[in-house]
């Protein structure tokens, strides 16, 4: 494994998956994250959104003991945890063949995850809070350092309320806006000609033992100030008055992603910055928009402060395209076919979704971007039907 330092190297591993998977940016800063706490996340979003592919590219991209499942509610306990062994049975002792099962993985991908049968959740649910399984009245200690899950849905049983409570992190795959199409088009059909061509996987660029000594230096050497726990306070105290349920224990165990995030640009103190995990930490997905609303003033005052410090995709959607996806939109308004009302309102969204992405851009020609947009949406508003485009 390379002599560099590990923050470096996991740096590195999210421009990798920054370019293979479109507008993953964040999603792919918070599993590093999830992996350095040791904690577990779940992806939640429609059919087709990149849930299982970013997922499995994450995992091979560290060299650790892996183990995936698709559960369904008729998926056996000898899938998941292995087999019994035979000839200890018949010696009267219920024994498990663990070798390359869950109880012995490093990093776990259980696709719909709450599909699962009680049999199953009931065995997770340790697993996942304590690292520990019980089989044949022995306690095996299990060497899991993360557990991913993703599922199309928020699980709406309240019996599935406890494993889904062990996913620390919530995080929502969508589907991609309107400007990535082209991008994604490209990205998408290289992706597909690795699969058929069956191309090997990158190497690996860390190790779990690695991971595992990152988390014990962070517990040693993590420090917190005054006023980035005054900011944590009030946002919490914020997002509790809004009605969203944030327990103390998750208050506590937050402080860990906290510092992983800092870790990862090489911090020690984590700051402003790093209360973005805050937005995904919501129990149901209307909460999310609540969250957003909460923390994302926090990010933006910090960073007119810092613009230096913004955060965006090492990989992402250039300002290029985007000056391009404008004119595009504009000539759409502007040609001689007449428009809908459907068609009308698809073109605004796009150019709101392009504004928003030139607010969080460092480049310094995004502010003239931002004006020719704000010159279209005035220019339509004040039409009704863009007459005067």
């Amino acid at each position: 494994m390379s002599a560099r330092p590990l923050p470096q190297r996991l740096f590195d591993l999210g421009r990798a998956l920054d370019a293979q998977f479109l507008g993953k940016e964040e999603t792919i800063r918070l599993l590093l994250i999830a992996v350095l706490a040791g904690e577990h996340a779940v992806l939640i979003g429609p059919p087709g959104t990149a849930k299982s592919a970013l997922l499995r590219a994450f995992a091979q991209s560290l060299q650790a003991q892996y183990f995936e499942y698709l559960l369904t509610r008729f998926t056996e306990p000898n899938e998941i945890f292995g087999p019994v062994d035979i000839a200890e049975f018949r010696q009267g002792r219920y024994v498990r063949r663990t070798e390359s099962m869950l109880p012995e993985a490093e990093i776990v991908f259980l696709d719909e995850v709450f599909k699962s049968n009680s049999a199953i959740l009931n065995a997770l649910l340790t697993l996942l809070n304590e690292r520990r399984y019980t089989s044949g009245g022995k306690v095996y200690k299990c060497p899991l350092i993360s557990a991913f899950g993703a599922s199309n849905e928020v699980p709406a049983d309240e019996s599935l309320t406890a494993v889904f409570d062990r996913f620390l992190l919530r995080i929502r795959s969508e589907n991609l806006d309107a400007y990535h199409f082209q991008e994604l088009l490209a990205r998408g059909f290289a992706q597909e000609v690795r699969v058929m061509i069956d191309a090997p996987p990158p190497a690996a660029l860390t190790t779990a033992s690695e991971i595992v000594q990152a988390r014990k230096w962070l517990a040693q050497n993590a420090k917190f100030n005054d006023a980035f726990y005054a900011e944590y306070k009030s946002l919490i105290f914020q997002i509790r008055a809004e009605g969203v349920t944030v327990s103390d224990r998750r208050v506590v165990k937050m402080l860990k992603l906290f510092a992983a995030s800092a870790f990862l640009d090489g911090r020690t103190e984590p700051d402003a910055s790093d209360l973005f995990i805050l937005k995904h930490t919501w129990n149901n997905q209307d909460q999310a928009t609540i969250l957003e609303s909460l923390v994302n003033p926090v990010l933006e005052a910090y960073y007119r402060e810092r613009p230096d410090r913004k955060r965006v995709g090492a990989v992402g959607v250039g300002i290029e395209a985007l000056a391009a996806e404008i004119d595009r939109v504009r000539q759409v308004l502007t040609g001689g076919a007449a428009l809908s009302d459907v068609q009308m309102f698809t073109q605004l969204k796009v150019l709101r979704e392009i504004k928003a992405q030139l607010s969080v851009s460092p480049d310094p020609r995004a502010g003239e971007l931002v004006k020719r947009i704000d010159q279209l949406l005035e220019a339509a508003f004040r039409s009704g039907r863009f007459a005067q485009l």
